[in-house]
């Protein structure tokens, strides 16, 4: 192996030393995360892999759907399919732990051949919005909350999604949020998880039952918006493959489950001063700033018209369906430590105050999901939004309404101006011309709600 080869192996995270035990590493994947934010890439020997190598994807992995299908797009010569440069960011460095021998994964940027960002990467998106804050000599600090199921295998997407089942041989039933019980029926898939995410030199927070039956919640510790990012799409993959080693699926669909409730992705943010560390949401007094104030009313104000960044699909808005079974907030209301609002502040020290966005699902890409929460905070803080009244209880159904259909939703985006500057206009018009080509494909299928009902019946 080469001098340069050698060094770079020297440098790996601890973790993935202590995983890799001596052996061999067998093979490098090199990933980069697309729209919907899941892995596509390359996986190579490791004697092919040097960081100053250069490998290349073609553009065109981001104009598809998440079906796989390309959508046509007025972008001059498209389908000439460029390639683009990935470069390792080899601080993502990670172990695949479901791996048969030692695996190395790492996490790629993408540029031009000129040298250039690539604008629509969403990982590159959450980058340029980070950025921004940096100009203004802040430092945005969040931790996200993800929820899933645990769910029987489903071969058959005709057939609807069951719970599955746990040690005690019953399946799993809804309504046991917070029991300790329903999370040890469900024991050795956590155990896996928590053994993959140790060999990545990953950890959780906390874990817990949520209310639905088989739904788990793991709880990730505040950090920087990038690292965060990153965190949450290796988790995703690590759940997955957890699941499977106990024949189960895991499931980030915001609503899978017709009777259950669905799945979000909390987010809690926070900004900090560069040059003093502390909290610019709080004074020395210990009282809210209005730069706190202003990044509430920004994310009032701005959120409902990028909603599909954090509701990216027809699915995800099922969870927002008002019935017994759903604790979604159904609003952007704001409000102290009130969970029926979209946006919470949690109760917590000056040091700590902090916006949780209540309304993201589990589904959205991570990158997106969290470069959109603080773009929307940071238009708010630069533009002096002033937000409403703060929620006491239930708020009114009337007010900071979330749009009720992917394309309602869309609509309000593709007219989002201030969004688009933050987020880049051609990102933005690529992720509309995907998802507007999701729901068409979405809604020409028959469902088997159509089939029942209306065969025989009109």
């Amino acid at each position: 192996m080469s001098k340069a080869g050698s060094n770079w192996m020297e440098t790996l995270p601890e973790a993935f030393k202590i995983y890799r035990a001596g052996r061999e590493i067998d093979e490098v994947e090199c990933i980069v995360p697309d729209l919907a934010g899941m892995s596509r890439g390359k996986a190579m020997p490791v004697r092919k892999f040097n960081p100053q190598h250069e490998t290349y994807l073609p553009v065109s992995i981001f104009y598809q759907t998440i079906t796989g299908r390309d959508v046509e797009m007025d972008i001059p010569n498209q389908w000439a399919e460029g390639d683009l440069v990935l470069k390792p960011d080899m601080s993502t460095a990670k172990a695949v732990p479901w791996a048969k021998e030692p695996t190395l994964q790492v996490i790629h940027d993408m540029y031009t051949r000129d040298g250039v960002p690539v604008s629509i990467a969403p990982r590159q998106v959450l980058k340029r919005v980070v950025d921004l804050y940096a100009q203004r000599n802040w430092r945005p600090v969040v931790a996200p909350e993800l929820e899933f199921y645990l769910i029987k295998p489903n071969l058959d997407p005709n057939e609807p999604i069951q719970a599955p089942v746990g040690r005690t041989g019953r399946q799993g039933s809804g309504n046991q949020s917070y029991s300790m019980s329903a999370v040890d029926d469900y024991g050795p898939v956590v155990d896996t998880i928590y053994n993959f995410a140790r060999d990545a030199g990953l950890t959780i927070d906390t874990v817990m039952q949520e209310d639905g039956a088989g739904q788990v919640e793991i709880n990730l510790s505040h950090g920087d918006p990038l690292l965060l990012a990153d965190q949450v799409f290796y988790f995703k993959r690590i759940i997955r493959e957890a699941a499977l080693n106990h024949h189960m699926f895991a499931t980030f669909m915001a609503k899978p489950m017709r009777d259950q409730p669905g799945s979000a992705m909390h987010v809690h943010q926070s900004v900090v001063d560069l040059t003093t560390g502390e909290n610019i949401f709080s004074d020395a007094q210990g009282n809210a700033t209005e730069h706190f104030m202003h990044f509430i009313g920004g994310c009032q104000k701005y959120l409902p018209q990028a909603l599909p960044l954090i509701a990216p699909y027809v699915n995800s808005y099922r969870r927002f369906e008002s019935d017994a079974n759903s604790s979604a907030p159904t609003n952007f209301a704001w409000g102290y430590d009130n969970r029926a609002t979209g946006l919470r502040v949690p109760n917590s020290a000056p040091q700590n105050r902090r916006l949780e966005n209540r309304v993201v699902g589990v589904d959205c890409n991570p990158y997106l999901a969290i470069a959109v929460g603080l773009a929307c905070g940071y238009l708010g803080m630069t533009k002096n939004v002033s937000p409403g009244e703060p929620a006491v209880g239930e708020p009114d159904d009337d007010e900071y309404t979330i749009p009720t259909t992917l394309d309602e939703a869309l609509t309000m985006f593709e007219e989002a101006t201030d969004v688009h500057e933050v987020l880049g206009a051609e990102f933005c018009m690529v992720f509309d011309a995907v998802k507007r080509e999701e729901m068409r494909l979405f809604h020409r299928e028959i469902s088997p709600w159509e089939r029942e009902h209306l065969l025989l019946n009109v």
